[in-house]
């Protein structure tokens, strides 16, 4: 496993992080003990950052992870990362919803105590809003908070998850200076955050901490036209029959640029996400030990240049909502 700095922050953290939304629940059966297990199977591989949420289940994610973090206390630092849900609990946020309502700073720091008493920690690593509208730049309530918070030692670092698709909407914030870490969805298919996001990350310090690296399983190429999905897993809203045709339609050129260093299609999404600089971890969904094992072999190989630059034409504005969006 290699290691990257998390913006100006000082830390390193592994180029693999611990997408830790599956084991709160929605991607179909939980399982707590594989979930324990996949935790551990990471710290042990190396892995040293694990991203989650109250939103992950009301808080089951956070939990499952506080349990890991007294069971390995004493050993190597895991750095963990959490977020804070708008308090309309609606995504994504609209422009038209006021700081005040979404952010104010009493539930900031009311989520804030709910993780940490979830989590069993002191000091949260790096706290992340949980949505984001650039307005927000103007509007400072959530910043208030941060930095309340920040002076009581109860949080080290701030970043946020902005909306889904619009990368564009995190440039003010990493200029700004006020976050440390930005999450953004960015894989093969979705590559517009390099075009102004990533060049004012680099600029400011921020680090960037790319989501969805498979496309919500797209891009591992396990999705045919025939797929089922658990009646728990929300993807079973979002890949209609129409859908999944287009994914396959997509995914299959792919397969060209597997060799024996890339041989699947989940490594060449997670590679692909690592080559770029700006990126400091990026965040694969995993729930069971085989996805870790798996997915923590993407941090050995780099992919060469011109498959770097064979996969920019796989470019895909595709504009498909998610089954929240209000």
């Amino acid at each position: 496993m290699h290691y990257r700095s998390l913006g100006r922050t000082g830390l390193q953290i592994s180029e693999i992080g611990f997408g830790a939304w599956g084991i709160g629940g929605g991607w179909g059966a939980t399982d707590d003990a594989e979930a324990n297990r996949a935790l551990h199977r990471f710290l042990d591989l190396g892995g040293n950052f694990i991203d989650t949420a109250y939103g992950y289940g009301d808080g089951h994610s956070e939990e499952l992870i506080g349990q890991v973090l007294k069971e390995r206390s004493g050993g190597e630092p895991i750095v963990v990362a959490t977020k804070v849900p708008p308090k309309t609990m609606l995504w994504p946020l609209l422009p038209h919803v006021p700081c005040s309502e979404a952010f104010p700073v009493d539930w900031v720091a009311q989520c804030a105590e709910r993780s940490l008493k979830n989590l069993g920690v002191e000091t949260i690593d790096l706290l992340q809003l949980h949505a984001w509208t650039d307005g927000y730049n103007e509007q400072l309530d959530w910043y208030e908070a941060f930095v309340k918070l920040r002076e009581q030692g109860k949080v080290r670092f701030f970043g946020v998850s902005i909306n889904d698709y619009v990368p564009e909407s995190g440039v003010r914030l990493a200029q700004s200076g006020r976050v440390d870490a930005i999450q953004v969805i960015y894989n093969i298919f979705e590559q517009t955050p390099e075009r102004e996001l990533f060049p004012a990350a680099e600029a400011y310090g921020v680090g960037i901490l790319p989501r969805v690296p498979f496309e919500e399983g797209a891009l591992t190429g396990t999705l045919r036209p025939s797929a089922t999905f658990h009646p728990d897993d929300w993807r079973g809203q979002y890949f209609t029959p129409e859908r999944l045709e287009e994914v396959e339609r997509r995914v299959e050129p792919l397969r060209a640029y597997l060799d024996a260093y890339t041989p699947d299609l989940a490594l060449l999404a997670l590679r692909f996400c690592l080559h770029h600089p700006a990126v400091s971890s990026v965040l694969p969904g995993m729930r069971r030990v085989a996805n870790v094992e798996a997915n923590m072999r993407a941090s050995d190989v780099h992919l060469r240049p011109e498959i770097i630059e064979a996969l920019r034409s796989h470019d895909w504005d595709h504009g498909w909502s998610y089954p929240w969006c209000v």
